[in-house]
């Protein structure tokens, strides 16, 4: 099942009625986050399931920030910059977004603690003709070295998924390397994932996958663990027809 939130915004210029937040499962949803971006507390060593759901879902917030603020969804001048992971990160002061944003991250937050979250997916759209030209996808692993109480057997230290995540972000920032340039007006769209026993909130409505239709080239993007859970990236996009 395919769900969304309606959000009107204002993208790259062009104001867009009928920007949507889509998913693509059911769920439930209350409670984390800010756009602010609070920092995660997790152990030193064995990271409990709730400490990687807040550092995993802190990472959703920025990387999302990053890929608007990159692929100019939204103009240079409504983001800030914050010292996150190593690095100098943007993220939006856009009203709007950052109350949107929270309460999908809030959302996001519900499903990992129930187990019931499969992949996160940002997805970039031309305004004027509705083509999907970019998906971001975010893939969610739970890994096998658990606890009962979803505590993880093997021991991490904060600074290592801190350099991995680093590492993530450093290849949002690069992409606009290698991506095409995004000639028109683009707004964007959340697709989240969750397993079929996930209770759908009363907010959210069904959407269709924003799959690219044609010309589709994928580049791997670096992967991340709490060692609860293990992030994988990778962007889909709209390759030139030449």
């Amino acid at each position: 099942m395919l769900l969304y939130q309606k959000f009107v915004t204002f993208s790259r210029g062009t104001f867009s009625c009928h920007r949507a937040v889509a998913t693509e499962t059911r769920a439930p949803g209350t409670r984390y986050a800010t756009v602010t971006m609070a920092t995660a507390q997790a152990t030193k060593n064995n990271i409990t399931l709730k400490g990687s759901t807040a550092i995993v879902t802190e990472f959703f917030g920025y990387a999302v920030n990053s890929i608007l603020y990159q692929r100019g969804i939204y103009p240079p001048e409504s983001f800030e910059r914050k010292n996150k992971y190593g690095l100098g990160m943007l993220v939006t002061t856009d009203e709007q977004l950052k109350a949107y944003l929270v309460n999908i991250l809030q959302q996001i937050n519900d499903w990992m603690v129930q187990k019931t979250l499969q992949k996160l997916v940002l997805v970039v759209t031309a305004v004027g003709s509705h083509e999907v030209l970019e998906r971001w996808v975010f893939d969610i692993v739970q890994e096998s070295g658990v606890d009962g109480d979803g505590t993880a057997k093997v021991e991490k230290s904060d600074k290592e998924i801190q350099t991995e995540i680093s590492a993530i972000i450093r290849q949002i920032t690069a992409s606009v390397t290698f991506l095409p340039l995004l000639e028109e007006a683009c707004t964007f769209d959340l697709l989240v994932y969750t397993n079929d026993d996930a209770e759908v909130p009363v907010q959210w409505e069904e959407s269709d996958a924003r799959l690219i239709e044609t010309n589709e080239e994928q580049v791997k993007l670096r992967s991340f663990s709490t060692s609860v859970h293990k992030v994988e990236g990778s962007v889909s996009y709209k390759a030139s027809e030449d």
